[in-house]
């Protein structure tokens, strides 16, 4: 059958009218691509706890507490996963009130195959169950940082208190401040609805309380402008802040600073190191929460900030001390990483680089000059490098940011562009994070470590400490022969 042209071109513009009108009421689509990427992301930020993370604090120690290092990290990705599924993420990803969500999604109520997570662009979702993966691989990670800053002399009864009530107390709070906010598209639909109410008074004043009410649902930091990209204040500050009070709550080990405490295996921590770099990728460019431009981005400054940083220490140590050291560049490229997670889909490539040479330099001399000052036992240098190197990336991300300096600007998603750089303003929000983090977790962490320490104790005794983690708390040797 042949249709003549006028009724053809009637249900063209017919189809054309329903196309536009399903367009205007379609819920938000999910992009396989970008749930592929974040399925990879997600495994790649698993592969930094275990076996990266692990590995890298295993070779620190020495080799009668390898096994306590292994056991306490993967004890703390086993225990933390179960606790994200059951209150985690509804606690940390619901709205609830500026501090903390609520149980709306106890026990993943309500997240199905269908459900669909929020990206930073609008009708651009993800499915919810990646983003709860995703989410949970930092929460699980973060509480694993910690374990570096008292290696050597916790119990692992201690331990096995203090994740559980770090991360509900501590952790959750910190990333619905700073993480949580309803999404894109409510904001931009609600702008859009204030639009097109004209001259209807009614119409606008209630579309305009709504966006009030949808901006208000947000986290606490979020709503002071404190941008962070992938978890400078959340991960870093977080986790350096509490184990330093840790390290000087518990005290130091026998005999530091009259025995030679070097690592066991300098080989093991290179491998840990870089399967740390490799899964970062996930970390930083996964942060995105889509494949595109700004996970490129992301992945761009990953490398750039990561050796920069890298080579400022190994050279800054060359010149200080005469000799360029596997540790230091280990060392500095970790540094690098934390300053740039903040930065990461921010800064442009220059600036990451010169990130990553300020933080490299920055970090070796709290882990140096300041530690030997004060006289406190970090053995891995939790503080020097996750808690300082977060509180540089997080305050370079206020700077970096500015497009003059080749940043990305931070999106007005009521605007829908890119809002005007207002260096004060910028940098002030910075610092509400950053002190936030500090005072939450620097007072919390305090407390928890003292609950812990009235019901099960923090530390091993003496004879244990001296003979070794491994055989004492465990009952395995990590090498046999």
């Amino acid at each position: 059958m042949t249709f003549k042209r006028p009724y053809s071109a009637g249900l063209a513009a017919l189809a054309v009218g329903m196309l536009a009108a399903t367009a205007a009421y379609a819920e938000p689509t999910v992009n396989k691509g970008d749930n592929a990427w974040m399925l990879t992301s997600t495994v790649l930020v698993l592969l930094m706890t275990i076996p990266g993370l692990a590995l890298f604090y295993g070779g620190l120690v020495r080799s009668k507490n390898m096994l306590s290092v292994l056991m306490q990290v993967f004890y703390t990705v086993c225990i933390v996963v179960v606790l994200w599924a059951l209150y985690g993420y509804s606690l940390a990803f619901t709205g609830g009130s500026d501090f903390i969500g609520g149980f709306s999604k106890a026990f993943l109520m309500g997240v199905t195959t269908d459900s669909k997570a929020a990206t930073f662009s609008v009708d651009a979702n993800i499915s919810e169950l990646i983003y709860v993966c995703f989410q949970m691989t930092f929460a699980a990670i973060t509480p694993a940082l910690i374990v570096g800053a008292f290696a050597e002399r916790m119990k692992f009864a201690a331990v096995a208190l203090f994740v559980p009530l770090w991360v509900t107390l501590i952790y959750l709070p910190i990333a619905h401040m700073v993480w949580y906010w309803p999404g894109p598209d409510a904001i931009t639909d609600a702008a859009k609805a204030i639009a097109a109410a004209g001259s209807d008074a009614a119409a606008k004043t209630a579309a305009e309380a709504k966006l009030a009410e949808i901006k208000a649902d947000a986290g606490w930091i979020f709503k002071k402008d404190a941008i962070d990209f992938a978890g400078g204040t959340v991960v870093h500050i977080n986790a350096g802040i509490a184990g330093l009070v840790g390290a000087l709550l518990i005290g130091k080990r026998v005999g530091y600073g009259k025995e030679l405490m070097a690592p066991h295996s300098l080989t093991m921590s290179m491998i840990g190191a870089s399967l740390l770099w490799v899964g970062w990728f996930g970390f930083n460019a996964g942060s995105n929460l889509e494949a595109s431009g700004g996970a490129a981005l992301a992945m761009t400054n990953s490398f750039v900030a990561t050796a920069a940083a890298a080579m400022a220490w190994m050279f800054a140590e060359w010149i200080v001390k005469g000799h360029p050291s596997v540790l230091g560049a280990l060392s500095g490229a970790v540094a690098g990483l934390v300053a740039v997670t903040p930065a990461a889909g921010f800064a442009g490539p220059m600036g990451a680089i010169v990130l990553g040479l300020v933080v490299g330099i920055v970090c070796l001399f709290f882990c140096t000059v300041v530690k030997n000052s004060l006289g406190y036992d970090d053995s891995l240098d939790v503080f020097g490098v996750h808690c300082v190197g977060g509180i540089v990336g997080a305050l370079g991300t206020g700077i970096l940011v500015n497009p003059a300096l080749g940043g990305t600007g931070v999106m007005d998603y009521v605007a829908g562009k890119v809002g005007e750089y207002d260096f004060v303003a910028q940098m002030t929000a910075q610092l509400w994070g950053v002190c936030t983090t500090l005072v939450w977790s620097g007072i919390g962490s305090a407390i928890i470590y003292k609950v812990v320490d009235v019901i099960v104790g923090l530390r091993v005794n003496v004879e244990t400490e001296r003979e070794g983690l491994d055989v004492t708390e465990h009952t395995e040797r990590a090498y046999n022969m």
